[in-house]
């Protein structure tokens, strides 16, 4: 089924490359950026200019029945960004929730981060209160919550691959490991376009851990574009 989609946080990691798997599985995108960034969105999409740090901003540009996907976030999060998550990550969830529930979408997709977790404390704070917002709205929503999502320029945490190796062998260490195990940029994008073509039943919030966005595969399209 063909949906029409607004992502906000369009020109990020994990938007420019989400935006091309929607477009080419025959979906509608429109994508809400900065008037400075409006110029690197990819291709395809419909660009938007707004602030998507604003309920009325990004409500003006969203119709009933939409799938909003939000993937605002502060890059290449650090505990010393910790204002940062409250003043962008949460405001921007918060602003987009509002939005949502005004207009009406039909469901909500949000990135949020893998929980409970020994670090990134401020961090997880803002994702945590970002997905209460959701509830609050009573959305129809699906929330991923992967730890670390390897990529282009975001490929250190491969140095730690045989701490995890260990981690999941010992009993004490085992539900960590896995809960905060490393994910593909590819997963990733393969658990958004999964979410996006199934949304759960309404005023449902689906959580898929890592676990479940390693597993996503979307539905195999036809050459008519269909699943």
């Amino acid at each position: 089924m063909t949906r029409d989609v607004l992502v906000t946080g369009a020109t990020g990691y994990l938007g420019r490359a989400l935006i091309p798997a929607l477009l080419a599985r025959g979906h509608r995108v429109r994508a809400l950026a900065r008037p400075a960034s409006l110029p690197r969105v990819p291709d395809g999409a419909q660009a938007l200019a707004g602030d998507a740090l604003d309920a009325a901003s990004i409500a003006s540009v969203l119709r009933p029945g939409d799938t909003l996907v939000q993937l605002v976030g502060t890059p290449h999060p650090s505990p010393r960004k910790a204002a940062e998550f409250v003043r962008v990550d949460l405001a921007s969830a918060r602003a987009a929730a509002d939005a949502a529930r005004r207009v009406g979408v039909e469901h909500f997709v949000y990135v949020s981060v893998a929980q409970p977790a020994p670090v990134m404390q401020a961090y997880l704070a803002a994702r945590a209160a970002a997905e209460r917002a959701l509830v609050e709205a009573r959305l129809t929503a699906t929330v991923l919550r992967p730890w670390y999502v390897l990529g282009p320029g975001h490929r250190w945490p491969l140095l730690l691959a045989p701490l995890y190796g260990v981690a999941r062998l010992l009993p004490p260490t085992r539900d960590g490991a896995r809960r905060l195990g490393l994910v593909t940029l590819r997963q990733m994008v393969d658990a958004l376009v999964l979410a996006v073509e199934s949304p759960p039943p309404p005023a449902t919030l689906r959580l898929l851990d890592v676990s479940a966005i390693r597993a996503a595969r979307p539905a195999t399209l036809s050459p008519g574009g269909t699943p």
